[in-house]
């Protein structure tokens, strides 16, 4: 059953392994592998956490996640900023079940809208995953074009 203390396996600072898709949506089979960090936080008394996640792939780059446990509905919604943009990104919205987050939500990407879905695994392990996927087609088909692999700092 999720709860509030859904993400407390994240808090702390990690080393992240990045795999990432270079080109999304255009059918591309080039990836590139990266290093970064992240430190997470609980807020709000444990019912939203906070990251940052830096890298020296894209120097002087900071995004982070802002997440939040909505006590009505029992669901997460995932937010995204970065010092890129300076924006809130719309939101992925789910919850977790039988150790797997599923969180999907409406996005737009180079224009054009998108479904975007984060899945968290292996939440119970030392090396919990992270993945994000696009669909173009309103959630018919999937693209997944980001991996990061998390170990504790």
């Amino acid at each position: 059953m999720t709860s509030p203390n859904d993400f407390d396996f994240l808090h702390g600072a990690w080393q992240v392994q990045n795999h990432r898709l270079v080109k999304r949506l255009q059918g591309s089979t080039e990836w590139e592998d990266f290093p970064a960090t992240s430190l997470c936080r609980p807020l709000l008394d444990g019912v939203g956490n906070q990251d940052e996640f830096r890298t020296p792939h894209w120097p002087g780059y900071i995004g982070m996640s802002l997440r939040f446990f909505n006590l009505a509905t029992q669901q997460w919604s995932i937010y995204w900023a970065s010092n890129r943009t300076g924006v809130l990104e719309p939101p992925v919205v789910g919850s977790f079940s039988n150790g797997v987050g599923q969180f999907e939500g409406d996005d737009t990407f180079e224009g054009r809208p998108i479904r975007v879905v984060f899945t968290w695994s292996g939440i119970d392990t030392p090396t919990p995953r992270w993945e994000q996927a696009f669909s173009a087609d309103g959630g018919l088909t999937w693209e997944m074009n980001w991996r990061m692999d998390f170990s504790r700092a």
